[in-house]
């Protein structure tokens, strides 16, 4: 993922409201949302190339999502992981908060840039590796939202999505109107553009919540509603191909194991 608005808020009916871009080179091959034919209990669409994921549920009970940071200075070990690989450890693992404390540790080290947000329905963390800095932190009840510096950076495109979010979150907007916020294209003033390093022409295009490219692009939108009380996580997915084409969309309702 690239870009990601969620409403955390534990102890209620409906604990998480997620909705996120994947941006990513369109001849890099992906699956649709569904469940793995190698592990049924994950439940998301995957990295056909690397074997991960950028978002999926666990039939358990879990939820990952996974964002690069965006830091050309960034130091990159030569032989680093996927970080799709990330989201499918952090649903699979036996402990979440204990597998969350190695990383942030130290393991966390092997991996380029990431931000990862994983949790259980009651707590959610987010973890940052960033150019020297490796933190973890437990996420606030509230509305947030996540590109590719840390959690709630004020760019430009979070701004949008996250205000756009609190407004959809009441019936029945959700999530039309999140998924209208999403599929903006609309690039951002100059003057408001993060610098990191990759130069103007590709701020520009960056700014966008909805990145149209022939090479590179969002490539899926996707949205998630945990409903604590049917224990069950609604999911949707729409896909995209070059220059923002259509290519489908998928919706689902995974049943958590009690």
């Amino acid at each position: 993922m690239c870009l990601i608005a969620f409403a955390f808020a534990p102890g209620t009916r409906v604990p998480l409201r997620l909705a996120a871009n994947r941006d990513e080179f369109h001849a890099r091959p992906a699956a649709p949302l569904a469940s793995w034919t190698d592990a049924p209990d994950i439940v998301g669409g995957r990295d056909l190339e690397a074997g991960g994921t950028w978002l999926a549920v666990h039939r358990r009970g879990r939820v990952a999502a996974v964002t690069n940071v965006r830091d050309p200075a960034l130091k990159v070990p030569a032989d680093a992981p996927s970080r799709g690989r990330l989201v499918r450890d952090a649903l699979e693992c036996d402990d979440l908060s204990a597998w969350l404390e190695r990383l942030a540790a130290g393991e966390g080290w092997r991996y380029a840039g990431f931000n990862l947000l994983a949790g259980d329905g009651e707590r959610l963390w987010h973890l940052h590796r960033g150019r020297g800095q490796l933190l973890l932190t437990p996420v606030a009840p509230g509305t947030h939202g996540l590109s590719n510096a840390s959690l709630d950076t004020p760019w430009p495109k979070l701004i949008r999505v996250r205000q756009a979010l609190q407004h959809a979150l009441a019936p029945p907007h959700w999530p039309v109107r999140m998924l209208e916020a999403l599929g903006d294209t609309a690039i951002a003033d100059d003057a408001h553009l993060p610098d990191t390093g990759v130069g103007l022409a590709l701020e520009r295009q960056l700014s966008a919540p909805f990145i149209l490219g022939e090479h590179y692009g969002t490539r899926a939108m996707t949205w998630l509603e945990w409903d604590a009380e049917a224990r069950r996580v609604h999911l949707g997915e729409r896909r995209f191909g070059p220059e923002g084409v259509s290519l489908g969309e998928s919706e689902l309702s995974v049943a958590l194991r009690a």
